[in-house]
C-alpha cells in the first residue's frame, strides 16, 4: 500500500501516531460494542462452558488470523519485518509472564486492554487499575523491576537472535495460517450459534481482528517509505501503555504508533459507550475489591513485559503472525487464568454456599 503522498503533509512520527490513533479508534469502538474480554472467555472455559464470551474471543482471534495472513499472502504485509518476530524471544518469559498475566487478569476482572475500554465507559476501578498496570509495566521495562524481568527472560531464549516462526518451524506451507484461521472461524460461528450471540457481537468481534490487521499493514507500509527506521507493530497494551504514560510525563518523549494507539482505544470506546448509552460512572465496591484489582493489575504489568505482550499483544497480535513465544504466552495466560479462577473465585463461591447452608 503506497502512503508516500501522506508524507508530503505529515512527518513520520506524526503519521505513525495517526496510524496508531486510527487503529485504536477501530479497536476501542468494536471492543466496547462486542464486550471482548479474554478473562471472561477463560472463566467460562474454567467452569466447563463454551459460552458467548468464548464465541466473541474466538471470533476476534480467527478474524485476526484470516485477515493478517490474507494481507501477507496478498503482499500488503511481511511478518518477517515485525519487531516481535525480529528480536530474540524468551520461552521462560512467555511461560512465567503468561502465568502471572493470566492470574492478574482474573484478579483485576479484565486484561489490560479490557481495563482501558472499561475506563472509557466511566469505570473508575478500571481507570485506577489501568494506571497501576502502566506504572508497573514501565518499572519492568526500565525501572526497579527491570533486572528481575531481564533475569527471568534470559533463563531460556530463542536461538539465533530472533524469534521463532511457528509455521516455518513446523514446516507447514504458507497458506496453513490462513486455513487455521478459517477453521477457527467455523468453530467460533458454531459456538456463537449455540449461544444465540447477538448481531452486535457477531459484527464487532471480527472488526477487532480487522484492527489488528490494520495496524500491521499501516506500520509496515510506513516502514517501507520512511527515512527513519519505523517499528512494524500492531495493537498491544504493555509497552504502549508505559510509553504513553511517559509521553505525558516527560517533555523528551516522542510521538509514535504506541502514543496514538492508547488514546485512540480510549476515544473509540468512549464514543461507543455514549452512542449505546452505556456510559456510567462506577467505582470500587469495597476495600477487598480494590486490593484484589490493584494486585491483579500489578501482576499483569510485570507479566506482560516479561511475556513479550499482553492478552492482545501476545495473544492476538503476536498470534496472528505465528510468533512461537506469543502462542506459548497465550497458552500460559489461559492456564494462569483457569487455575486462579478455580483457586480464588470458584473456591469462594463454594465456601459461600457452604456457609449459607
Amino acid at each position: 500500500m503506497d502512503i508516500t503522498f501522506l508524507l508530503d503533509h505529515l512527518d513520520e512520527a506524526r503519521l505513525a501516531a495517526l496510524f496508531g490513533l486510527l487503529t485504536g479508534l477501530v479497536f476501542g469502538f468494536a471492543a466496547q460494542r462486542s464486550s471482548f474480554c479474554l478473562r471472561a472467555a477463560t472463566v467460562e472455559f474454567a467452569r466447563g462452558q463454551l459460552g458467548p464470551r468464548m464465541a466473541v474471543w474466538l471470533l476476534t482471534f480467527s478474524a485476526a488470523l484470516v485477515l493478517v495472513q490474507g494481507a501477507e499472502t496478498s503482499g500488503l504485509f511481511d511478518s518477517s519485518q515485525a519487531r516481535m518476530m525480529a528480536v530474540t524471544g524468551s520461552w521462560s518469559g512467555a511461560i512465567i509472564g503468561g502465568l502471572l498475566f493470566g492470574a492478574g487478569m482474573v484478579l483485576a476482572r479484565g486484561c489490560s486492554g479490557r481495563l482501558l475500554v472499561l475506563a472509557a465507559t466511566g469505570n473508575l476501578r478500571s481507570l485506577v487499575s489501568g494506571l497501576v498496570f502502566a506504572v508497573v509495566a514501565q518499572m519492568s521495562l526500565f525501572g526497579l523491576l527491570a533486572p528481575l524481568r531481564q533475569w527471568l527472560a534470559g533463563l531460556w531464549v530463542t536461538p539465533g537472535g530472533q524469534n521463532v516462526d511457528l509455521l516455518a518451524s513446523l514446516s507447514l506451507p504458507s497458506w496453513s495460517g490462513l486455513a487455521l484461521g478459517g477453521v477457527a472461524a467455523i468453530i467460533a460461528l458454531r459456538i456463537a450459534r449455540q449461544n444465540s450471540l447477538g448481531c452486535a457481537n457477531l459484527l464487532f468481534a471480527p472488526i477487532i481482528g480487522f484492527a489488528i490487521a490494520l495496524g500491521w499493514v499501516l506500520t509496515y507500509s510506513l516502514a517501507q517509505v520512511a527515512f527513519e527506521p519505523q517499528t512494524v507493530t500492531s495493537a498491544t497494551f504493555s509497552g504502549p501503555s508505559a510509553n504513553t504514560l511517559m509521553f505525558f510525563l516527560e517533555d523528551t518523549s516522542t510521538l509514535g504508533f504506541d502514543v496514538g494507539l492508547v488514546p485512540g482505544v480510549f476515544i473509540g470506546a468512549f464514543l461507543s459507550a455514549i452512542l449505546a448509552r452505556e456510559f456510567q460512572f462506577q467505582g470500587f465496591e469495597g476495600e477487598s475489591q480494590m486490593r484484589r484489582s490493584l494486585t491483579g493489575a500489578a501482576l499483569m504489568g510485570f507479566g506482560a513485559m516479561l511475556a513479550g505482550g499482553c492478552a492482545i499483544g501476545a495473544g492476538v497480535t503476536g498470534g496472528s503472525i505465528f510468533v512461537a513465544t506469543a502462542w506459548l504466552a497465550l497458552t500460559a495466560m489461559w492456564v494462569g487464568a483457569v487455575v486462579t479462577d478455580a483457586l480464588v473465585d470458584q473456591r469462594g463461591i463454594r465456601q459461600a454456599g457452604v456457609a449459607a447452608q
